[in-house]
């Protein structure tokens, strides 16, 4: 009964100060529709991988190696190492290994028709891989469905876009390296998103002709291993992987030596040289997000580094919306202390009083809070298309949420009404019933509301700065020299599965209105390169490296001119020279061998026929990877050599700009005269150079949506407070002005309060966000310098955006006639 007449007293207040209701619930609401937000993008980040049962005893096998002088840990293994840790060590229940094909056209013939696909999500996997990752079957046995070579498992949306409503299983499908069809064999549902692995069909490994033809290799590094921990070793998981990663160095000594022979590279030469050739496992449910600083075949990782920064974001953002409720509150003080002394006169004690206090923000926090929920549902499919996501709508109404929501509905009432509660309280009633001039206008009061109105905008400007920051790193990943001519360059794919001549394919492209250049390249900058042991030629004069990890592509004699790769020493590939055993290197190939003038000097490859390359030019360092990675040592070699064998091949073309429509329908007739079945796919390198920055451009967007919110949720307790004060202060203003005091000298008496916690809140905030940005900035390895406008921009900005917010309230105080001020009180 008592606690319904605090919610009629509530609702009451409420309805009698409209202004300061609405300015509380928007600011409530927003913090907390940012908040649900925040938390079910937290939610989904977190929950990768764990939807399949017993992934917690699942275990990546990384790479962690060092060749040539170049470090690198990567989520690939050979196929060997699987068979080797399940043999070795009997913590280990079992393995599975995963392909990925690159991709391939994939025929479905109905009847007279034939259609093709091109189809870039097929996995060559062991036949236990579905009972290793249970992915849920829809059709088929997950045991025995990858059992047979020429079997095939599809996705159900797979299953529906090539043989629509009618039944998939037992039907075949071809693909065009394979002479056989496959057999569909097994339907799985649609792989989640929350999935780091991503699949539409699975053939078994029995039926691929490269894991077959390196079997025995150590050093071909194109799998993703995994293995199962027993659920014995399970019960202190963190020490049984400590114990098999350090025996993995011994297991490898062990068994990879004749492996290592095999391409011409003594192992104990190898380490004797200071190279390093080791495995580390990695818990499947900690890849998704745990994966900073490892080179990773997956396309969906996140950050826990982003997560960690949303976390706090959140919790800044709902502490904003409870400090506007406690600054509104004591400032409305004045307006309350009759109430509070009339109350304690009649006998009420404090405690019913405090709990009368708690139960106004409590319920002020519930209709935020049914707000907010409303606000989320309709704000999802924005922010899911912001954050480039696709979490269900449905998440907004799971228990796990809803209990969330309605812990902070009670956390946020208990906080913004606790300290209203307990200062509204502490008046003595008998100075309060004496009038309101004989309640302290000054003092721990007015401190603390100006303290919470620093810590807001110095949290304001912080998430300005930041936003500002990643706005800036962004905008110059996509305008720094690269090093190579990327806008207007389109790159079509699959030339690898032309059988006739791509060099008579590279001349038809070249007859096309609008075509520059074009070349033809294994590899491409924004792509994947070939990557091995080279040996530099020993120069008795010069101390040079003993061997270097070179990146390299096989391309033409196009291709410097078509990326505009600048020829800095000897000359370019040219049909007037035999090519087949000569080679380009990059400034830095140079530089770590330690070649003072690397023309003329020779290469060896040991992982070919111990051939010898000789050193023809030095192109200028060029980026063929994101800026988060330095540039490595990096070569070009001519098609003619035959180096090495790669499945891709790609014609890399420069373009005018001018009809670029037409332009592509041209390129794919060219396409349809040479291939027939296999679909015309095309790329721009400039938009493939932006998906690389995919994850921190989404982690821009919603951190700049979150500082506008954050920014409003301030300037809504500026605002409220601007009013109380200048409504507080109506008889001074009134006085002041017959004393002759001009409007703008009231203007800036009634704003310099305002002002001054917001100058002091840009001062704290200054280094707190150079260094959050310096810290986020040391994942570039090429970034911008933190600028000191970036702060005087931002700081001038929230005391802008201060001044607008306070000044209608100000000016209109100042403008009143004097005589209408003195009658006001």
């Amino acid at each position: 009964m008592m606690f319904t007449n605090y919610l009629k007293i509530a609702w009451r207040n409420m309805l009698r100060n409209k202004a300061n209701t609405i300015i509380n619930f928007t600011g409530l609401a927003t913090g907390l529709t940012c908040v649900i937000l925040i938390v079910i993008y937290i939610k989904h980040e977190l929950s990768f991988d764990r939807f399949l049962p017993g992934s917690n005893r699942i275990y990546q096998v990384n790479l962690d190696a060092n060749f040539g002088g170049q470090a690198l840990v990567g989520g690939y293994s050979p196929p060997t190492v699987g068979p080797a840790i399940h043999t070795e060590f009997p913590e280990i229940e079992t393995y599975t290994r995963i392909y990925r094909m690159g991709n391939e056209v994939v025929k479905k013939e109905a009847g007279a028709q034939t259609r093709y696909f091109n189809e870039p999500g097929i996995l060559a996997v062991d036949s236990n891989f579905l009972q290793v990752f249970r992915f849920a079957m829809k059709e088929g046995n997950a045991a025995s469905c990858l059992q047979k070579p020429g079997s095939v498992v599809i996705s159900q949306s797979t299953a529906q876009k090539y043989f629509g409503n009618e039944p998939a299983m037992g039907k075949l499908l071809s693909f065009d390296e394979y002479n056989q069809p496959f057999v569909v064999t097994g339907i799985v549902k649609n792989v989640p998103t929350q999935s780091t692995i991503q699949f539409d069909m699975l053939i078994p490994t029995s039926s691929c002709p490269p894991v077959k033809r390196f079997s025995w290799s150590w050093v071909w590094c194109n799998m993703s291993t995994y293995v199962v921990l027993k659920d014995k070793a399970l019960a202190n998981a963190d020490a049984t992987v400590a114990h098999l990663d350090s025996q993995f160095p011994a297991m490898v000594k062990k068994l990879a030596v004749k492996a290592f022979a095999r391409i011409g590279q003594p192992f104990d030469e190898f380490i004797r040289k200071g190279g390093k050739w080791d495995f580390h496992l990695q818990p499947l449910q900690n890849i998704h997000l745990h994966s900073a600083g490892i080179s990773m075949p997956f396309n969906n990782l996140g950050s826990i580094t982003h997560v960690y920064t949303f976390g706090i974001v959140a919790l800044f953002i709902i502490i904003l919306a409870c400090v506007n409720f406690m600054n509104l509150s004591t400032a409305r003080a004045i307006k309350r202390a009759r109430e509070v002394g009339i109350r304690k006169v009649l006998g009420s004690e404090r405690k019913a009083l405090i709990r009368q206090f708690l139960a106004e923000a409590m319920l002020y926090s519930s209709i935020a809070g049914v707000i907010a929920i409303l606000l989320s549902l309709a704000c999802l499919p924005a922010f899911n298309h912001l954050a480039q996501k696709n979490i269900s709508i449905l998440v907004l109404v799971s228990p796990s949420i809803l209990g969330l929501v309605l812990a902070l509905i009670v956390f946020t009432g208990l906080l913004a009404g606790s300290y209203p509660a307990f200062y509204l309280t502490s008046f003595n009633p008998i100075v309060v019933l004496k009038g309101e001039s004989s309640l302290p206008r000054e003092g721990g009061g007015r401190f603390l509301r100006n303290g919470l109105v620093t810590f807001q905008f110095a949290v304001s400007v912080i998430l300005v700065i930041c936003t500002l920051v990643v706005y800036k790193q962004l905008e110059y990943t996509r305008e720094k020299d690269m090093g190579l001519h990327k806008d207007n360059v389109v790159i079509i794919n699959n030339l690898e599965k032309i059988t006739g001549s791509h060099e008579a394919f590279r001349n038809q492209l070249a007859t096309v209105n609008g075509v520059k250049a074009v070349s033809i390249s294994t590899g491409l900058p924004s792509g994947g390169a070939f990557t091995d042991f080279f040996v530099p030629e020993t120069n008795a004069s010069e101390t040079i490296a003993k061997d270097l990890a070179l990146s390299s592509y096989m391309t033409d004699e196009y291709l410097v001119n078509t990326l505009q790769l600048q020829l800095i020493q000897g000359r370019n590939f040219s049909k007037e020279f035999n090519d087949s055993a000569s080679v380009i290197i990059n400034e830095t190939t140079a530089k770590q061998i330690g070649w003072k003038n690397p023309v003329g000097q020779y290469m060896r490859y040991p992982g070919g026929h111990d051939e010898k390359y000789k050193v023809i030019g030095v192109v200028k360092d060029f980026n063929t990877e994101s800026l988060h990675a330095m540039v490595t040592p990096f070569a070009l070699f001519h098609h003619n050599s035959q180096i090495y064998h790669e499945n891709t091949s790609y014609a890399i073309l420069s373009v005018s700009d001018n009809n670029m429509q037409t332009l592509l329908q041209q390129l794919q007739q060219q396409w349809k005269g040479f291939i027939q079945d296999t679909p015309f796919d095309y790329s721009f390198l400039d938009k493939n150079f932006e998906a690389l920055y995919r994850a921190d451009a989404q982690m821009g967007a919603v951190f700049g949506l979150f500082t506008i919110l954050a920014l409003i949720i301030a300037c809504l307790g500026l605002f409220g407070l601007s009013v109380y004060t200048t409504e507080s202060r109506t008889k001074e203003i009134g006085i002041r002005k017959v004393l002759g005091a001009s409007e703008q000298r009231l203007v800036i008496l009634l704003s310099k309060d305002f002002i001054k916690p917001v100058l002091l809140a840009t001062i704290i905030a200054f280094p707190v966000a150079w260094w959050a940005m310096d810290k986020w900035l040391l994942d570039f390895a090429y970034r911008i310098p933190l600028k000191w406008w970036f702060f005087v921009v931002s700081g001038a900005a929230a005391l802008g955006i201060a001044l607008a917010t306070v000044s209608s309230q100000t000016l209109k105080a100042a403008l009143t006639k004097p005589i209408k001020n003195l009658k006001a009180e």
